[in-house]
């Protein structure tokens, strides 16, 4: 079985020879940069150095499945906001946001055609015609929570959960429509399944908002998606991980501190599991020992796809990596 269907089928909970291995965030770290000779800030601003780091997710890693976007700013900066897109060794990033909660959000009709969204779409296209079906190709489409936080603010955006509920949902609603624009942009460049990132995590979001204001509307995505969705959020989701398996999405990719054990008791049988290793412990600071311990206890607990928590830190060393995917199959 090729490591395309592998991946595809586990995030559905479909029999595998084996567990999956990849991750649905960056995977990119400085010397793996190094290795392929292809750097941030140039990879988030041009096609074919995109899809050229993103191929070491399989290339150099051994992971079955790739993903070209690794910043989170695409969508927020095709929306006009200011991004800096980072350097070697530091991410993108926005400090300046656009909107007050009660503005009418603008969103260009020519969305797709910036840059923003262009490159990675671009990106997807190479990536598909380079693996064929051999490897799983990944989109990464941001949900209108972590887009809220983007153009007004985390803290303007979260107070009006409170003073102005009605504003966040109008917000949100709008917002829904850059989601599907943009998913779907990359399922019809040849994306065989998308990246929901949707950062309401504990810090952030109570389990209450979670179902006020996210639940439906992730029950929407699942709904209109012609593919396996994967939630992304970090950080503690124990205590929301119960309304995600009611969402009809296919798979959750959990953080760490999220024990695996207990993220697979929430779960249940409905929804599948990706990641859970920790980014500090394990890939940037572990050894092939303490690598080989975590994949087993992923694999006892049934862990569908397994690779790291989160978006890697930029001075791990992807040497970890690379062991991680090769434990998983047993090499």
């Amino acid at each position: 079985m090729q490591p395309r269907e592998i991946f595809l089928r586990a995030l559905q909970k479909k029999e595998t020879p084996r567990p999956a291995t990849g991750c649905v965030t960056s995977v990119v770290t400085v010397d793996l940069m190094e290795e392929v000779g292809v750097y941030f800030p140039e990879a988030h601003l041009d096609s074919e150095k995109m899809a050229a780091l993103a191929a070491a997710g399989h290339e150099v890693l051994g992971f079955d499945a790739v993903m070209p976007l690794f910043g989170v700013w695409h969508e927020s900066a095709a929306l006009g906001c200011p991004v800096n897109w980072g350097e070697v060794d530091r991410m993108p990033d926005c400090s300046e946001h656009l909107y007050k909660i009660d503005d009418e959000i603008r969103i260009p009709p020519d969305l797709l055609e910036h840059p923003g969204c262009a490159v990675p779409l671009e990106a997807i296209r190479i990536l598909r015609k380079r693996f064929g079906d051999r490897v799983a190709v990944v989109g990464k489409a941001f949900g209108p929570w972590t887009l809220g936080y983007h153009l007004f603010g985390v803290e303007e955006f979260l107070i009006n959960t409170i003073l102005r509920p009605d504003a966040v949902e109008r917000a949100m609603e709008q917002l829904e429509e850059v989601t599907v624009r943009f998913g779907m942009a990359q399922l019809e460049a040849g994306a065989d399944t998308l990246c929901l990132a949707d950062h309401a995590t504990r810090d952030l979001c109570s389990p209450d908002a979670y179902r006020d204001f996210l639940l439906g509307t992730h029950r929407k995505f699942a709904e209109k998606f012609p593919c396996p969705l994967v939630l992304h959020i970090c950080g503690d989701t124990s205590d929301r991980i119960p309304y995600i398996r009611e969402t009809g999405l296919s798979c959750f990719h959990f953080d760490s501190k999220v024990p695996t054990a207990t993220a697979r008791e929430l779960a249940g049988e409905r929804l599948a599991l990706m990641g859970g290793t920790d980014n500090i412990a394990v890939i940037r600071n572990g050894d092939e020992e303490s690598v080989r311990r975590d994949v087993e206890e992923k694999k006892r607990c049934g862990i569908e796809v397994i690779g790291p928590e989160c978006a890697v830190p930029l001075d791990a060393p992807w040497v970890n990596m690379k062991m991680l995917a090769d434990a998983v199959k047993g090499e």
